[in-house]
Formats: structure tokens, sequence, C-alpha cells
């Protein structure tokens, strides 16, 4: 039976499974928690600038909760599993649906971002528009897989080579997690060349042509259903719905939390957005009243209710993810969970629409996007230009740009497109702060010696 061959112990740098005290996937997760990338998260813009008088959520405290909700969904689809296919399972499968599927999906929840860039998805944006705003220049040097790749660029994709990219100097296999853990972020996985924005697994992209193989070796442990060998696609594996679940309950409604706080939406209209989707739930809320009536504070009024929320929405992501679950294995399943819901919940729709105009679109949040889009710009036109240059050709100030490349990103006999990834590997891992401090000093707007 397929829920047989949809996990592996195997895991990048072919590294084998080890007897320890905790399972393969459980170390994905500890992994996950003592590597940089995932360090680097706790100052990269999630939605609001950092820092700021208010905390607000950054990538690594919305990844954390992101994984607890995960771990929350793997728990409950992992005994659904069971219970119902516990005759098909074998032995080793039974114990990873009851004990270990959580694993896979807290692991993957927690690295889901660490590939995206500082600034939110304006970072995003900058690094693919630099290739579409120099086409005429650099184009003509890459396949034009890679060309896509670069034009595309992709925080998702970017993942897949974070965890998985052996950098100069460091240890084969990346991060070393499970194919398991790795297969649950690949939301596209397609090429760049086979993007298509109406279909939903291949809305972007999931790996770039340097880890394409890696990816093959994932795809062929996990058994993922394959679409087409050319271009490269395949169905997404069953575990992503829940990584994606987890991650679209989290921002949908703890970006407006944290509005509240920074005082852009108030009490009254976030209490009537989080009650309404509530109340559409449970017909019953007196419990929740009751508690409302004790609570006084305002910031601790919203985070009860965020919690009902989220309660709410794990559970009904759930009953979704069983409703469909024939669909899900045979990879036909069309609309992320949560948007499924939402075209039938007026109240979640609500929220969608009131933090597309009163968050999204608000003044300190389009500040920080455009900011970031000229910092991150900037920074690869400092970068891709020398590096491009053979070594005979290249000026003082071309070295001495280089000079700033720390030797893990250098891949001086690599292609071109090999050379261009180490930059962007430099400057996508960059947090706001690295990316803003180092900018500031190669534009000479902060002159002076800082360690």
């Amino acid at each position: 039976m397929i829920l047989n061959r949809l996990y592996t112990h195997q895991r990048t740098g072919n590294h084998p499974a080890t007897a320890a005290s905790r399972t393969d996937f459980q170390r994905d997760f500890d992994r996950i928690i003592f590597s940089a990338a995932f360090r680097r998260l706790q100052n990269k813009t999630q939605v609001f600038p950092l820092p700021g008088s208010v905390f607000v959520h950054n990538r690594l405290t919305h990844s954390l909760e992101v994984s607890s909700v995960g771990r929350s969904l793997g728990s409950v689809v992992g005994e659904f599993i069971f219970d119902k296919y516990e005759k098909e399972l074998d032995e080793n499968a039974q114990n990873f649906y009851r004990h270990n599927l959580q694993n896979v999906i807290a692991a993957a929840c927690l690295c889901h971002d660490v590939g995206n860039p500082a600034f939110g998805h304006s970072g995003e944006d900058a690094i693919a528009s630099y290739f579409e705003k120099n086409e005429s220049d650099l184009k003509q040097k890459f396949s034009e897989k890679e060309w896509a790749d670069l034009v595309n660029f992709e925080g998702n994709a970017n993942a897949i080579r974070v965890l998985t990219h052996q950098q100069n100097g460091k240890d084969e296999g990346g991060t070393q997690l499970t194919f398991s853990t790795l297969a649950s972020i690949a939301k596209y996985p397609c090429e760049a060349v086979a993007k298509s924005k109406g279909i939903l697994h291949r809305k972007k992209f999931g790996f770039f042509q340097n880890e394409k193989n890696t990816f093959l070796e994932i795809a062929k442990a996990v058994n993922l259903i394959q679409e087409s060998e050319e271009p490269t696609i395949f169905k997404r594996h069953p575990f992503v719905w829940l990584v994606e679940a987890a991650d679209d309950i989290c921002y949908n409604i703890i970006d407006m939390e944290d509005a509240h706080r920074l005082k852009i939406v108030s009490t009254l209209d976030c209490e009537n957005l989080f009650l309404e989707l509530i109340k559409s739930e449970n017909a019953n809320t007196k419990r929740v009243e009751d508690k409302l009536a004790i609570l006084t504070n305002a910031n601790e009024r919203i985070s009860y209710l965020r919690a009902k929320v989220i309660n709410a929405l794990i559970n009904k992501s759930v009953e979704i993810y069983q409703n469909n679950f024939s669909k899900i294995l045979e990879g036909n399943l069309e609309k992320a969970l949560l948007d499924i819901y939402k075209s039938e919940n007026k109240a979640l729709q609500e929220i969608e629409s009131f933090s597309r105009e009163k968050i999204y679109g608000h003044k300190a949040v389009v500040e920080i996007e455009n900011a970031g889009y000229n910092v991150m710009n900037e920074l690869l036109d400092h970068f891709i230009p020398p590096v491009l240059k053979q070594k005979s050709e290249r000026k003082s100030y071309d070295r001495m740009a280089l000079k700033l490349l720390p030797e893990q990103f250098v891949y001086e006999s690599g292609t071109d497109y090999q050379k261009v990834l180490g930059v962007i590997d430099f400057v996508s891992g960059m947090t706001d702060n690295f990316a803003t401090d180092l900018y500031r000093k190669i534009k000479g707007i902060d002159i002076g010696m800082t360690m």
C-alpha cells in the first residue's frame, strides 16, 4: 500500500539511520533548531518592520508557531490514518503514523521559511527582478532552465537548496534532513520552466537546476507521483497539505494580532472578526463569552480569541483533509485546505479581505517592502557583475567587491550559474539588519570600523 511507502529514514549526505533516544524525525527537528539558517530567521521580516517599540512576529517566531500548529495537525491525522488503515499498514508504518508523522510535520513547518530572503516577499521579488532588468547582459550566460530559476527566484525552491546544498568547506548533504521532512515542504514540486499560475502545485517552483538530482532522489525515496519527465513535474506529497495548512492558519490569524498590538487594527474590529469565525464553527459560544467577560486587558482578550480561532481552524483543516484523503493520495486535490474552507466560510473571507486592506497595504509595510527591494537589488548588483567576469578581466574594484563574499559562497571553478547561485546564497541568507548595514557601507552612507 502507498501509505507504507510515503516516508523514509534516508537523509541527504547518505548518512545512515542511527540508534538513539530520538527518532530520525525528532533529530530533523533538533538539527533545524540548531542550524544557522534557522537562527537567522530571528531578524527577517514577517510582515511588519523590525525592530520596533512593540514586539511583533519575525520569521523565526512565525516558524515556531507554525511548527506547533503542524505538530497538532500531524498528530490528529496520524491517528486518523492508523485507525482507518491499520490492517493495511505494515508494523513500521503503524508506528510511524501513530508516533512520528507529527514530528515530520513539525520539523517541516520549522524549516519551511529558511529559504526566504530578508524583507519579506519584496526580497524574493528583488532577486527575480534584478535578472529581469539585466536580461540583455545576463541571459546569454545561462541555459533556458537556469535562467528560469533566476528570473523566478522563489523562497520555497531556495529552502531546498539551503537545506541540502554542500557549501565550500562544509559537510555534504547540507543540514542532512530526512527525505520525508524535505518532501513535506515541497509545495511546488516542479522545475521553474513548468511554472503555471492556475495550477496549485505549479503556481511556483520547488527546486533549482543545481539541486534537481537531489530532488529526484527525494521524490523516488518517498514515492512522489510523477506528472511529467520533461519538464520535471511531480504531484504534491500528501504531507505537504498539512504543512501548508499550518502556515496558512498562522499568518491569516497572527498577522491580525500583530496589527492589533501595533494599533493598526482596533480591538473592536479584531474581536468581531475573530468572534464571527468562532461562531461560524460553534453555535454555543457561551464559554468564550464568559471568558471575555473576565478579561479586561485588550491584548489578552485578542490572544485568547486568537487561540480559539487557531483551534477551530486546526479542527476544520483536519476534517477537510480527511474528507479529501483519497484525492490527496492520488495527487488530485486542486485547492489548499484553508482555501477550500474559505470558499464556504464568510468569516474567514472577511478576515482575509480586512487584512489585505488594513494590514498588508499599511504604510509601514509598504515602506519596508520598498526599502528591502532597493537594498537587495543594490547588493546583487555589487557582487554579480564581478563574479561573472574572468579573473584576468577583473579590475581592482571587482576584486575588492568579491573580498566581501565569504569563502563558502565562492565557486570560482564552477559555471556562471553556480557562481551566481553562490552570490544569491549569500544575499538571500542575510538578515534585514545585516543586509541594510552592508548596503549602507558599500554605498558610502556609513563609513567606519565595525565588526
